[in-house]
């Protein structure tokens, strides 16, 4: 390692040295005020609208979106358009959480002076509780005092650092109290590898238009093999007189039927796997993916009340960014 590099590891290592002692702090001096917040939010029958200017408006624009996410409706509002007629935004059934570490942003202003006239709930994040924003607030989640990892202790570097930490904390918090499932979670990410592997079955189907090859259990080898051709999905759900799920058929069953010539199965339900693996529309698409991967295979039907109405092959999961 060269010098440079040595000298750059350590400052870099002074830096997460610092803001990990900076949370550590924090986390100790949260007090009733947290739980406060969090009621006040859970009050909340509108927006938590998230203010802030310089890089705490940057840490407040990820905190709304952490907690629109994560089941509480909140978006960001800047303060000097809140100043030019976006004030109309904040309704007296919102709820305004402002970030300013100094407490003192100009900026600020109109927005705390709307909320006393309306009488609107305010949660500041802020160091200073007798600074304006400290003063004006309702709850004021205080952050502790610490030096900026910045070699000039003036670019906001450990005080981001704790103002994004709190506003996980208190978004995770609700999330607790709300008890925010994983099913909640996948309805707000239906996007991306993450949003995928929270559908439901219930959910690729919709997507897809599709008709399910099925065949009699009594259905001869010919018919078989048409009605896997016509289906192209490379197989074929054997159903009873009464259309219930029987097993299933695929080329390979096919291919091995056919290798004992004349003397071998002559009908679907001879032909056929018994069962077969099968999944319901509220299993989510990353069981399937998984049961798919692990026990190799292409093809599996969706059953609901014993029938089946779908199926799922593993070229479409590919090609359609689930696995």
């Amino acid at each position: 390692m060269t010098q440079q590099r040595q000298r750059d590891v350590a400052v870099a290592r002074r830096v997460l040295s610092i803001e990990a002692d900076a949370i550590g702090a924090l986390s100790k001096a949260l007090d009733a005020s947290f739980e406060a917040a969090v009621d006040k939010v859970l009050e909340c029958r509108g927006y938590v609208i998230v203010a802030g200017v310089g890089k705490s408006g940057h840490i407040g624009q990820k905190i709304a979106a952490t907690f629109a996410s994560t089941g509480t409706a909140s978006f960001f509002l800047h303060p000097t358009e809140a100043s030019h007629g976006d004030l109309g935004m904040v309704r007296s059934d919102s709820v305004v959480l402002a970030i300013s570490y100094s407490g003192g942003s100009r900026e600020l202003i109109d927005l705390l002076r709307y909320c006393k006239t309306y009488s609107i709930p305010l949660i500041a994040i802020t160091r200073d509780p007798n600074s304006v924003l400290g003063r004006n607030a309702d709850i004021v989640l205080r952050l502790p005092e610490f030096e900026e990892a910045c070699p000039n202790g003036l670019a906001p570097t450990t005080s981001t650092t704790m103002t994004l930490a709190l506003g996980d904390a208190l978004a995770v918090a609700l999330m607790a109290r709300r008890g925010f499932s994983p099913e909640d979670f996948g309805a707000r990410h239906p996007g991306g590898k993450l949003g995928k592997a929270l559908h439901t079955v219930a959910d690729y189907l919709m997507s897809r238009e599709q008709t399910v090859p099925t065949v009699d259990e009594d259905a001869r080898l010919q018919e078989v093999i048409h009605d896997i051709a016509a289906g192209r999905q490379g197989c074929v759900a054997v159903v009873d007189k009464d259309g219930a799920y029987r097993g299933i058929i695929t080329d390979g069953d096919l291919r091995r039927s056919m290798e004992h010539g004349l003397d071998g199965p002559r009908t679907a339900a001879q032909i056929m796997t018994p069962g077969g693996r099968t999944f319901a529309k509220d299993d989510r698409i990353a069981l399937v993916v998984d049961v798919m991967t692990k026990l190799r295979i292409a093809n599996g039907f969706v059953l609901e009340d014993q029938r089946p109405v779908g199926v799922i092959h593993t070229k479409d999961l590919l090609e359609e960014g689930y696995i």
